[in-house]
């Protein structure tokens, strides 16, 4: 359908090396958009065009922290006279420290939230500027369960991606006016390798979670293929300032009944 087509429009994903990142890259890949990649590990930037051209992808990576407001200016006009106007901006670079609040080091607590939050506002003020000129752009902000509820050791996790949450809303607020819509979506608990350790059968969290997801199941990264579609795509196009779970439901319910086999 010509609403989620992405033919011809540059998708900049940053963190798109692995995990959900990728997935999300590889679901806008196969609507028609060029990914323009970014990272910090060149092995890993390496692994992840090699596999996003040898599907046939259009991809390119550039390697820099998103942190670094001066070194990220400077690569984003090296991506725009390179690759072209940034069409869409995908959030996705981000870090979690699992240490309970009484015992974890402020520094810990403040790389948490200048990659999870500074970050995503460092590159949407750098990309917005540009969308805003030409009043058309789409930006998507990785957020997470946590932006709405709390768990234990993830504290300074859990603050960024409130934040982000807000910032998202605010974002979509100013912009709005001109023709940018900038939303979020919600993973809920998904397979990637960094789970992997957990889903085994007998697992107290694996089963926490299979009995937590109204869906019985973890969800698998092209999940999230289609919901980063549909915001990227004209199809959203008054869709602004919205978060999606797409977490099998764990956010819509209490849990299963007692009683419930």
């Amino acid at each position: 359908m010509k609403l989620f087509d992405l033919s011809n429009k540059n998708a900049l994903i940053t963190g798109g090396t692995h995990g959900l990142g990728m997935a999300i890259a590889e679901g806008l890949a196969q609507a028609g958009a060029n990914l323009v990649i970014t990272g910090t590990t060149p092995s890993k930037m390496e692994e992840a065009i090699s596999y996003y051209l040898s599907k046939g992808y259009s991809a390119k990576g550039y390697l820099f922290d998103v942190t670094n407001e001066i070194e990220a200016a400077k690569q984003v006009e090296i991506i725009s006279k390179e690759i072209g106007q940034i069409d869409i901006l995908v959030n996705n670079a981000g870090i979690i420290k699992r240490e309970l609040a009484t015992t974890m080091p402020v520094a810990d607590f403040r790389k948490v939230i200048d990659v999870d939050l500074v970050g995503p506002f460092i590159m949407a003020q750098l990309v917005g500027r540009q969308m805003i000129e030409r009043k058309e752009g789409k930006i998507i902000n990785i957020c997470s369960m946590m932006s709405e509820l709390g768990r234990n050791s993830v504290s300074a996790y859990a603050a960024a991606k409130g934040g982000l949450k807000m910032l998202t809303k605010n974002l979509a607020t100013e912009w709005a006016k001109h023709n940018i819509q900038v939303n979020g979506i919600g993973p809920g608990y998904f397979a990637t390798s960094q789970t992997a350790p957990i889903r085994v059968d007998n697992h107290p969290f694996n089963d926490f979670i299979i009995n937590r997801t109204p869906a019985a199941r973890w969800g698998n990264p092209e999940d999230l293929a289609g919901t980063a579609v549909f915001l990227a795509s004209k199809a959203s196009d008054f869709v602004n300032g919205q978060i999606i779970y797409v977490d099998g439901g764990i956010l819509a319910t209490i849990g299963k009944p007692y009683n419930e086999e």
